[in-house]
């Protein structure tokens, strides 16, 4: 069984998307969950571009990742510099990762009129920055931007800038189709071409598609069919314009279809959550008919197939949707979740009946709870008190007595200012307090931790990490309902919270509470 290394560029790639701005915070935890799935390789980000890419790679560092290894990536070094004096090769180097990844011109159209230097120089370019990298770092890939475009309309000078990373050290040959408009049926003409006649390539090939032509996948998975060993893409195919090519569709092609190794049978089947995690960081809307992992990828609605379906799942199903953590939906009557809520008891490593009634009322529950909005996805510590509070493990550790918020601005320039006092009983004393805060979610934060820390003081380890709100319903104007989902930590850990109310303070307050529980009853 061929392996298949798989190569994630959501945090570069993927941020690069219209409307979708990760921060540090966001990229650490997207980070994290990727490992979960098992991804080989985690493009963490262009260092050299921007101060924030370089703070990831500070804090990544001390990530104890299991299965993916990070990815620094940037450029050759700049025709006007020495490669030792370019600060983007020195950025690379500081980000410390054990690989990084380095593009170049491939097609001579942009040498010419981007770059504006001559053919021979740019493989100069390509050669030292490599060779460069490689006597310091052990892995360096070469992306070779526009090699399709590049190929068709000079295949011999292509050919060149591969093998001057080839000769240079370079351990994988990524061909790129940067601009997508690259049909399946050219891609393997050129690859076939280009591995078969005597082009003198020996090091490994990747693909990396853009999905301009919404052949991103199909792309990725013929490249495959025909060598690469590599396939670069991004988590719901996130990326630039039209996207990238999609790893949430990439993997179970590749795995289930045509059963190269890629990732474990446990691993696939966290490809749902992963897909919904980062559709919530990014705060954008899931796609319900993604294919393998939306809501109605394996939704069936009366006639002819539910009867078929209930009675053979594979006369309308391509695959088992439990495969890839999805799960079979008859729209007249849903009958997903159950195992979905048996798993996560184990994931928690709660000790009740996973054959207890309460199993199908935590069920019911939640499915009313997604009715008004509220997604558990980035949310699991919201998602764990619900289970605890079904089963009785949970406790109330103070009851709200009210809260006001005031909110000021006293003149023109100046910033507003927040603050919030509230009343609650905790400890069979009522305590009443105020705070301020840089806005008044902040100042609801620290007036409600501050009226509780003499009774629980672990709560003075708790900090708000993130804080995102998301319009659930579009045209309503500002009396839609929202949904806030929080994050929150301490020197241990980090959990996810979340909140759904037509008033923003409230959905908050939600997600601020349940943080605070959350904390509490781990101890």
């Amino acid at each position: 069984m061929k392996h298949i290394e798989l190569y994630d560029t959501t945090l570069r790639d993927g941020a690069q998307s219209e409307d979708i701005s990760f921060s540090v915070e966001d990229k650490l935890r997207i980070t994290e969950k990727l490992d979960e799935l098992g991804v080989h390789y985690i493009e963490g980000g262009f260092p050299g571009a921007n101060p924030r890419d370089a703070e990831f790679f500070s804090k990544a560092r001390k990530l104890k990742l299991k299965s993916s290894k990070l990815v620094a990536f940037g450029s050759t070094h700049h025709a006007s510099n020495r490669v030792q004096d370019d600060l983007n090769i020195k950025s690379l180097l500081n980000a410390k990762t054990s690989i990084v990844t380095i593009f170049g011109k491939t097609w001579d159209f942009h040498v010419k009129e981007a770059l504006r230097i001559p053919l021979s120089q740019n493989l100069d370019l390509i050669h030292n920055s490599v060779a460069y990298l490689k006597k310091r770092i052990p892995k360096v890939f070469f992306d070779a931007e526009h090699f399709f475009d590049g190929y068709k309309a000079n295949p011999e000078y292509a050919v060149k800038v591969l093998r001057a990373a080839q000769d240079a050290g370079a351990d994988c040959l990524v061909l790129c189709d940067t601009n997508g408009g690259t049909l399946p049926q050219e891609v393997e003409k050129i690859i076939k071409v280009l591995l078969n006649q005597h082009s003198g390539l020996r090091t490994p090939i990747g693909i990396h598609a853009h999905n301009d032509a919404d052949c991103a996948v199909a792309n990725s998975v013929a490249a495959v069919e025909l060598g690469a060993s590599q396939v670069q893409g991004t988590i719901n195919g996130l990326g630039e314009r039209c996207g990238n090519a999609n790893l949430v569709s990439v993997i179970p092609n590749l795995k289930l279809k045509l059963k190269y190794d890629v990732i474990t049978n446990s691993k696939l089947k966290k490809l749902k959550e992963v897909s919904r995690f980062i559709t919530e960081i990014a705060n954008i809307r899931h796609f319900k008919r993604q294919p393998f992992v939306g809501d109605s990828a394996f939704a069936h609605k009366g006639g002819v197939h539910v009867s078929a379906v209930l009675r053979h799942p594979e006369t309308y199903e391509h695959i088992r949707p439990e495969l890839v953590g999805n799960y079979e939906r008859v729209l007249v009557s849903d009958l997903g979740g159950r195992s979905n809520i048996i798993k996560k008891i184990k994931e928690f490593n709660l000790k009740v009946d996973p054959d207890s009634p309460k199993v199908a009322q935590i069920v019911k529950e939640m499915k009313e709870l997604e009715s008004q909005g509220f997604q558990f996805e980035g949310a699991e510590a919201s998602l764990e008190l619900l289970i605890k509070k079904t089963f009785g493990l949970h406790r109330k550790f103070f009851v709200l007595a009210g809260f006001r918020l005031i909110v000021e601005k006293r003149k023109e320039g100046e910033d507003p200012l927040s603050e919030a006092t509230i009343m609650l009983k905790a400890g069979g004393k009522l305590e009443h307090t105020a705070a301020t805060g840089n806005g008044p979610v902040n100042a609801l934060d620290n007036a409600l931790r501050k009226a509780l820390e003499k009774f629980y003081p672990q709560l003075k380890q708790v900090r708000l990490i993130d804080y995102k709100v998301r319009v659930l319903t579009a045209g309503a104007g500002t009396t839609a309902k929202v949904r806030v989902l929080i994050e929150s930590g301490d020197d241990k850990h980090k959990w996810g919270t979340v909140g759904v109310s037509e008033n923003i303070i409230e959905a908050s307050y939600q997600a601020l509470v349940d943080s605070i529980e959350y904390k509490l009853l781990r101890g």
